[in-house]
Order: structure tokens, then sequence, then C-alpha cells
């Protein structure tokens, strides 16, 4: 572990992906902690409660991690690997819940993403685990996947980031920690991690939210889960056609 970005979700955390993945750097976001170690964070998040071990264990072969859970715990992760450098991502309050509340509209308003929570098994499991990580994060508890009026509290949202980021400022090492906005672009993060600056410029990810029909067409988690929501279909097609065929043989009318 070398790198730990702890700014608050829709900070720039997929454009730090993007960044320091042109760096060299192996980096674990959102959909990966849920993939490679869904459990093992369930088991944090709930009353079962976690180690620095879990840490350690999850994380020992990743160069860096972005994106919650983890920015919740990055005071956890460096002690686990205290070596790493702390990169808190951050911008102005008011632009970045809007941009949140962006980021929960195009979720809400993505069918396959609401579907997969109903018909796929790892897609209920993905349920849980936002669930428990809107918890972490709000306090506010999702009743259904269809529930998102959990983003509408502003002021909730907003304490929660200002507290998360005043309190990274003021604990984190000061010479290991960057206050960083993205749109300072590569001098000051190749800086901070001594490395070259690339001849490229510095990337831009999840415009409006559009991260999420990326991952859905290229995450391993999403083929699974499409794999799924097929075979749950067909079985569903199949029982269906079952119940009208004994309808048919007993002479009712299933209607």
């Amino acid at each position: 572990m070398k790198v730990i970005v702890a700014g608050f979700a829709k900070t720039g955390t997929k454009t730090m992906v993007v960044a320091l993945s042109e760096l060299g750097y192996n980096v674990y976001d959102y959909m990966d902690h849920f993939w490679y170690h869904g459990d093992k964070w369930a088991k944090i998040l709930s009353s079962s409660g976690g180690s620095i071990e879990d840490f350690k264990e999850m994380y020992q072969s990743v160069d860096a991690v972005t994106d919650g859970p983890p920015f919740l715990f990055w005071e956890e992760i460096l002690q686990a690997f205290p070596d790493a450098k702390v990169i808190l991502t951050s911008r102005d309050e008011d632009s970045w819940y809007k941009s949140l509340c962006t980021q929960f509209q195009v979720l809400n308003s993505n069918i396959l993403y609401q579907v997969m929570q109903v018909l796929s098994p790892t897609g209920w499991k993905y349920f849980k685990h936002f669930r428990l990580v809107i918890m972490a994060l709000s306090g506010i508890r999702m009743r259904h996947p269809f529930d998102f009026s959990f983003s509408k509290n502003e002021m909730v949202w907003k304490k929660a980031y200002r507290q998360h980021t005043r309190y990274c400022k003021q604990n984190c090492p000061p010479d290991k920690l960057l206050v960083y906005d993205v749109r300072q672009g590569w001098e000051p993060l190749c800086e901070f991690l001594k490395e070259e600056i690339p001849d490229r410029p510095f990337p831009r990810e999840n415009v409006a939210g559009s991260i999420v029909d990326k991952l859905m067409a290229t995450h391993p988690c999403a083929f699974r889960v499409k794999r799924e929501m097929i075979c749950t279909t067909i079985l569903l097609s199949l029982l269906v056609l079952w119940i009208l065929h004994i309808f048919s043989i007993l002479n009712l009318d299933p209607y």
C-alpha cells in the first residue's frame, strides 16, 4: 500500500483512479472493494467490527485505494501500512453536494442498476453492501433498493463531508498528507508521490455520473450480475409457463 485517497466520494476519486493507474499504481476503487472484499467489509461495517489485521489482509498486494468504504478508514489503513501516503481530495462544499446528488440520480434512473439488485443474488448482496456504506457515511438507512430518499438530506451530507475533511486535515501527519484538488493536475500530485509528470493531459472521469454505464459494461461484477439476471429471468419464465400449464390441465382460468 503506497497511496490512500482519503477524499470523500465525489471529490474526484474516479479521476484519481485513472491518474494513479497511469502512474503505474494498482488501484482498488469502490466496485473493487465490494467485488474482492465485500464479505470483509460487511463484517467491518456491521456489529462484528474489524481490526488493523483485516486491512493488512485485504490490501497487502494493492498500491492504492480510493472511494468508499476505505476513505472512511484512512487512519486505520495508514496504521496497517505506515509507509503509505494520504491524499485528501477536496472541492467546494456546494458543488460537491450537487455532484453527489447527480450521481445518486443517475443510479436511481439506471434500469439495469435497479433491476440487478432484485434479479441477481450478487446484485442483492451489492445492495446490502451499498446500504451499509450509506449508513456509515450519513447515518441514514436505506429501506429497499429503490429508496434514494437518503440523498435529499442536504444538511446531514454536508455535515458528514465537512467533518470528514476537517478530521483528516487535523489528524493525518503533515508530512504524509497532500490536500489536493484534481483541477490542479499532474504537478502537485507527482511532486508529492515523487513520480515523473506524464507527457499527456490529466484525466477527467465520471463527468455527470457517467461512471455507472462504464462499470456496467466493463467490471467483472457486472458480468456476473448479468449472467445471474438471465438465469433468474429464464427460471421465472419457466415457472410462469408451468403454472399456466397446470391451470390448463385442470381446466382453470388463471385470470
